[in-house]
C-alpha cells in the first residue's frame, strides 16, 4: 500500500445513465526507459484519459518516438530517482487529476469503468482525493493471485493538490492527509523481465533501502537478520496463501525474504565492524 492515509472501502457510485454528469479531465503520468516493447499495450489501455505524459530518461530503443506517434506528451528527463521522477511527471501533467502507470502495466475495462465513475462522482467535503486499486502481477508466467503478488494495493489515482509522490530513491509512495477511496477491477503488471534481471533489480532496490535506512540512523542486528525473512514467509506464504500460486509463488516469495535478509544485512554492513 502506497499510504497510510484512512481508507476508504465504498466505492463511487457513477452518474444514473442519461444523467449527463462529466467526469474531471485525467492526466495519465508514465516514466520510462527503454520501453518500447511494452509500452504500446500501456498507451492503449489508457486512451481513455485526456492526456498521457511521459517522462524518459535517455532510451535508446525509440520508445520516445513510439510514445509521440500514439499521442503522448514526451520529455525527455535526466534520471532523478523513482519518486522524484514521478512527481516530476506529475507536475508535467496537464490536468489536476492524475493516474500514474509504469510502462509494464495495463488498466482493465473494470478498472477503467471505476475510475471514469470515480472522476464523475460529485465532490462532496469526504470524498476522497486519492485512490487505490489493486495490482495483479506476473511473475514467472504466472498472473499472481495471493501472497505478496496479489491485491498488492497501489495509489495511482489522486488529485495533484492533496497527493504527491514520495522523495524516495526506490520504493516510492504517494503521500496523502486525506482519506483512500478503493477501486474496482485490477491493474495488470505485465512484467516480461528475466528472472536474472528480476534478481538483480532487487540486489540494486536492497542496496538503497539499506543506505536510506542507515542515513535514517537505523541498525541492524542479528535478530533483523534472521528473524525478518521468517516473519515475512509465514505470513506471505502460509496466511496469505502464497502456497496457492505454485512455484511461483513460493519463488517470489522466497526472493522478497531473502531481500528482508539481504537489506538489513547491507545496512550491518555500511554500519562497519562492531565496537570492540
Amino acid at each position: 500500500m502506497d499510504s497510510d492515509a484512512p481508507i476508504i472501502t465504498a466505492m463511487p457510485t457513477p452518474p444514473a445513465p442519461g444523467a449527463g454528469a462529466p467526469r474531471a479531465p485525467l492526466s495519465v503520468a508514465i516514466i520510462t526507459l527503454n520501453a518500447a516493447a511494452a509500452l504500446p499495450d500501456c498507451l492503449a489501455s489508457a486512451a481513455f484519459a485526456d492526456q498521457i505524459v511521459v517522462i524518459d530518461s535517455g532510451s535508446s530503443d525509440g520508445t520516445q518516438a513510439l510514445a509521440a506517434a500514439r499521442g503522448a506528451q514526451v520529455i525527455d528527463m535526466p534520471w532523478r530517482g523513482y519518486g522524484p521522477q514521478k512527481q516530476a511527471a506529475v507536475a508535467a501533467c496537464a490536468h489536476d487529476w492524475v493516474l500514474c502507470l509504469d510502462a509494464d502495466e495495463r488498466v482493465t475495462p473494470a478498472l477503467r469503468e471505476s475510475i471514469t465513475a470515480a472522476l464523475a462522482a460529485p465532490r462532496r467535503d469526504a470524498a476522497p482525493m486519492a485512490y487505490r486499486m489493486a495490482r495483479a502481477n506476473r511473475f514467472m508466467g504466472r498472473l499472481l493471485r495471493h501472497g505478496e503478488g496479489y491485491p498488492d494495493w497501489s495509489l495511482r489515482l489522486f488529485h495533484r493538490a492533496h497527493a504527491r509522490w514520495s522523495d524516495d530513491a526506490v520504493h516510492e509512495k504517494v503521500e496523502t492527509a486525506g482519506a483512500v477511496g478503493t477501486l474496482s477491477g485490477d491493474l495488470l503488471h505485465e512484467s516480461a523481465e528475466t528472472l536474472e534481471s528480476y534478481l538483480a533489480k532487487q540486489n540494486r532496490y536492497t542496496s538503497l533501502q539499506a543506505e536510506r535506512l542507515a542515513a535514517a540512523g537505523e541498525r541492524a542486528g542479528w535478530t533483523r537478520i534472521a528473524l525478518s525473512p521468517l516473519v515475512r514467509f509465514i505470513k506471505f506464504y502460509l496466511f496469505r496463501g502464497g502456497f496457492l500460486d505454485g512455484i511461483p509463488g513460493l519463488v517470489h516469495i522466497a526472493i522478497g525474504c531473502l531481500n528482508s535478509m539481504v537489506k538489513y544485512a547491507k545496512l550491518r554492513d555500511l554500519q562497519g565492524p562492531p565496537r570492540p
